[in-house]
């Protein structure tokens, strides 16, 4: 399959206000990729697009969980920009919890966010990307679209369904211009973690606690993940991991499918912990 040229045609990012998704804007842009940036913070997108230069760059403040908003979004982005080779989908959130803790609406939303949002865009601008010679789809998944752990079911559950959603629609368009990936980052220092949800039932201090003890286990910086995350689009990737762990655990899931959870909750016995008081 022939790479991507991505400089002199237009990447769509959602997410792009902060953490990945700004990187990955910053990143294309002084490759001379002309750039759509979604995000529901108008003030953090503005500041980004006011950073990037020599590109054409159009923001556009969406909810992603207004289906209505988001082809609204599509459209004015198919007149601003005649040709949209790629598709980046880094919006989403975090939702620390048990499932005794969250509520049938916080889960909700989660789900509204991280996978329904995704889906929505991708479908918006589906007919644009296949007008292009040539387009790419990249959905960031998360190595908990591999693993599932403890307190963390509607995250792994919405990931999981973004990685299901992601190999569904590449085999759908196997053999047209457009072609689809999935990346599975573990432990990036965005701070999605620390500036993420929590169930209501849980203690704030305790919430916050765990939120710190899952966000000392990341390692990799937002730029890196950004370069392979740009690196996957234009190579046009089906299937990436991002930083160490996200390989390890993909290795240990293969080959302990029903029990590579008694390998994993020991690391992340506070990061999952959420009834015990704070001190």
């Amino acid at each position: 399959m022939k790479h991507l040229d991505l400089a002199g045609s237009t990447t769509v990012i959602t997410g792009a206000a902060n953490g990945m998704g700004a990187d990955i804007a910053r990143l294309l842009a002084a490759r001379g990729t002309h750039l759509a940036l979604l995000d529901h913070d108008g003030a953090a997108l503005a500041s980004v697009a006011a950073e990037l230069g020599g590109t054409r760059v159009t923001t556009h403040i969406v909810d992603l969980r207004d289906d209505d908003a988001v082809f609204t979004a599509a459209a004015e982005i198919g007149e601003a920009h005649p040709q949209i080779n790629a598709l980046i989908t880094c919006a989403g959130s975090s939702m620390l919890g048990d499932l005794d803790q969250l509520t049938m609406e916080e889960m909700r939303w989660l789900t509204d966010v991280n996978l329904w949002g995704t889906v929505s865009i991708t479908k918006a601008l589906l007919p644009a990307l296949r007008a292009a010679p040539a387009a790419h789809i990249t959905h960031l998944a998360s190595v908990y679209a591999l693993a599932a752990p403890a307190g963390r079911i509607p995250y792994a559950m919405s990931k999981f369904a973004v990685r299901a959603f992601s190999e569904a629609l590449r085999h759908e368009l196997e053999g047209t211009s457009v072609s689809v990936g999935a990346v599975y980052p573990a432990g990036v220092r965005t701070g999605i973690i620390l500036h993420g949800r929590y169930a209501a039932a849980i203690d704030p201090s305790v919430a916050a606690r765990a939120a710190e003890a899952q966000a000392a286990m990341y390692h990799t910086e937002p730029a890196e993940a950004a370069a392979r995350i740009v690196r996957a689009t234009e190579r046009r990737a089906a299937r990436t991991m991002v930083g160490r762990e996200a390989r390890l655990i993909d290795v240990l899931t293969r080959l302990a499918p029903s029990s590579y959870w008694r390998v994993m909750r020991r690391p992340l016995r506070e990061a999952i912990d959420t009834t015990t008081p704070a001190r």
